[in-house]
């Protein structure tokens, strides 16, 4: 069992917080202990402990997007939200293109209306 030291990534990429292995493997160990403990809290909080998590809250939100990924439970998949992040990501590049072809547009509209000297 690892305990999670944090790390940044290459080329000035800020990782994900906690790596796969260590969010599976916390998936892994809440199911099998979680029947040895009164609450999901109390479980989550265990785990989180022992892979030295900074907040059982995670360890609860890795259980439920798997059981939401395994299709136990209703919600948008991991692949879902991915999809979701890009196509807001695309939207906002395109609102942001546009307006610059809107001003662009009204600009050369300006020079076009101005009288030409000769």
């Amino acid at each position: 069992m690892a305990v999670y030291k944090g790390a940044y990534g290459q080329g000035g990429k800020k990782p994900a917080k906690y790596p796969a292995e260590i969010r599976t493997q916390a998936v892994e160990m809440y199911n099998k202990c979680r029947s040895e403990f009164s609450s999901n809290e109390k479980a989550a909080r265990h785990i989180a402990d022992l892979l030295g998590i900074g907040s059982y809250d995670s360890v609860l939100n890795w259980v439920k997007q798997s059981s939401i990924d395994k299709g136990l439970r209703i919600g948008l998949t991991s692949n879902e939200r991915e999809e979701l992040r890009k196509l807001r990501r695309e939207n906002l590049e395109l609102k942001r293109a546009n307006g610059i072809l809107k001003a662009a547009s009204a600009f050369f509209a300006a020079e076009l209306d101005r009288p030409q000297s000769k």
